[in-house]
This record gives C-alpha cells, sequence and structure tokens, in this order.
C-alpha cells in the first residue's frame, strides 16, 4: 500500500483522497464516488487470481537469484502452473521495461549491434545473417561501465539506428562506435560522434562486448534461447540486473516498486507481440 500510495490513498477515479477499507474483498472504496480498488489494479498484476503472497514470493525468487529464474523452476518452487508462472514473469520484466525506459544514457556511450540467436540452416552469417539484430549502448564513466540497454532492432540501417539513439540517448551526448558506415550519418547529427575501425585484440569498446558475451550467456544458460517475439523482455531482464549490480540486497524492494507503477499488461498483448 505505501509503495502504491507514497503520498496517501488518492481514487483513479476522481482523485479523491477519502476511502474505507473492504476487508473480506481486500479492496479500497472511495468516499466520494465510490469507486473500488485494490493495490493491484491499474498495475501488472491487475485482475491476477494469484494470491499476493504468491506474488511477492515471485518477486523474492525472481530478484535475488542473479542467474535469472525459468517458469519452469517458479512452477516447481510455487507449486503453480508452467502457464502462470510464465505469464507472471512476463508481467515482472514488463515492469522492468517500463522502469528503464524511462532513463536516458548521457555523457559517453558506446554503442555497437550484435546477433542472437542461431542462423537458418544454411543461413548467411555477419551482416547478412537473419539472425536476431540486436543494438547495444553502454554508458560509461571514467571509463567504466555504469548503465546498460539491449533492443532488438528489425533491421540495422541508418534510420532505424538514428530512430534507437534519439529515443534513448540524451543530445550532444559523445558516442563510441566502430567505422560501420550506418552509424556515421545518423549519428553526427545531434551527437559528437568517435569512430574506429574494430580490432579484436583492441581495447575500443571492450567494456560494451563484455556485456555482450555476458548476456548470451545469461540467457542461453537460464532460458536456452529466446524467441525473437519476447526478445525485449529477455534482454531488458539482463539490463534491470545489470544496472542494479550495486544494489543486490535491496533488488526485491526495487522490483516491486516497479511492479506496481508499471501499467497493466494482458496475456494478449504478449503472446500476439512480435
Amino acid at each position: 500500500f505505501k509503495m502504491r500510495y507514497p503520498n496517501g490513498f488518492h481514487c483513479p477515479k476522481c482523485g479523491c483522497s477519502k476511502f474505507c477499507c473492504i476487508n473480506t474483498r481486500g479492496k479500497y472504496q472511495c468516499k466520494e464516488c465510490r469507486h473500488q480498488s485494490s493495490v493491484t489494479s491499474g498495475t501488472v498484476m491487475d485482475r491476477t487470481h494469484l494470491k499476493l503472497t504468491i506474488w511477492l514470493w515471485a518477486m523474492y525468487l525472481f530478484a535475488n537469484d542473479k542467474r535469472g529464474c525459468s517458469a519452469m523452476q517458479l512452477s516447481k518452487q510455487l507449486g503453480i502452473r508452467y502457464s502462470s508462472a510464465w505469464f507472471l514473469l512476463q508481467r515482472l520484466r514488463k515492469a522492468m521495461q517500463n522502469r528503464d525506459e524511462k532513463y536516458m544514457l548521457e555523457g559517453v556511450v558506446d554503442l555497437d549491434d550484435s546477433y542472437f540467436g542461431s542462423p537458418t540452416k544454411g543461413g548467411k552469417r555477419g551482416r547478412g545473417t537473419d539472425k536476431m539484430k540486436v543494438i547495444v549502448a553502454l554508458q560509461t564513466n571514467e571509463g567504466k561501465p555504469k548503465y546498460l540497454k539491449m533492443k532488438k532492432l528489425e533491421n540495422l540501417r541508418g534510420t532505424t539506428i538514428g530512430k534507437y539513439a534519439n529515443a534513448n540517448i540524451k543530445e550532444g551526448s559523445r558516442i563510441e562506435s566502430d567505422a560501420t558506415s550506418s552509424y556515421k550519418k545518423p549519428l553526427a547529427e545531434k551527437y559528437m560522434h568517435h569512430y574506429e575501425a574494430f580490432d579484436p585484440n583492441g581495447q575500443h569498446l571492450v567494456w560494451l562486448h563484455t556485456m555482450i558475451s555476458n548476456a548470451k550467456s545469461f540467457i542461453q544458460g537460464t532460458y536456452h534461447g529466446i524467441a525473437p517475439k519476447h526478445a525485449d523482455l529477455y534482454l531488458t531482464e539482463f539490463c534491470f540486473r545489470f544496472n542494479r549490480r550495486f544494489f543486490h540486497e535491496t533488488l526485491f524492494e526495487r522490483l516491486a516498486l516497479a511492479a506496481v507503477n508499471a501499467p497493466i499488461c494482458r496475456f494478449k498483448s504478449l503472446v500476439t507481440n512480435s
């Protein structure tokens, strides 16, 4: 209740702060318009059929295992169906995504792309591959990693790169990248763009490539691969954990806060997402 209403209760319908409790139903009724709501209504937990204690246990287990938590593992730990565990975890990842999308990278930002998954049989490799294309941006501070973002892209054309940068990196920041031609024109407009030809033995973008390698290991080791339509949520999970690596002891509280402040997430929106 304190996380959902840090400044006191307010009715989601009329904004009134006066309410009464309906203890038998776990709801709060506005004294002005008589609208009834709960601490989970309007959040990713909206209309859930699972007990709040199940949600809290799931958040705790999910947050405190740095390797991540699969739906199969969670279903066994909490004694719930696999489908319920999968939907629950996807909604928590949505909450993570909603939280981190609000942050704009600034200062010095390393930018590069990578490919996740395996190509189709006989498919091309390199930049012509049909593997999943992922853009990775890492804000650094005095050469050390600070904040990480990853996102699946449909293609790596200059216009797509430019749109991603404008939505996630503050104008005027210094962007470090390799010498790929699709980066040069869109990043020169609003940013200080510095690029170097890729050297596998060099130190340029070394932290960024380490993050990419760790993300691939995280996804393959815990989830044994991911479907492209759900890729952004799993990439977000990795980034959310990394960005709070110095706050592991409070990760449960941070995840719970993200869950109560994230918008409604329906099952249909997850299974039809592409």
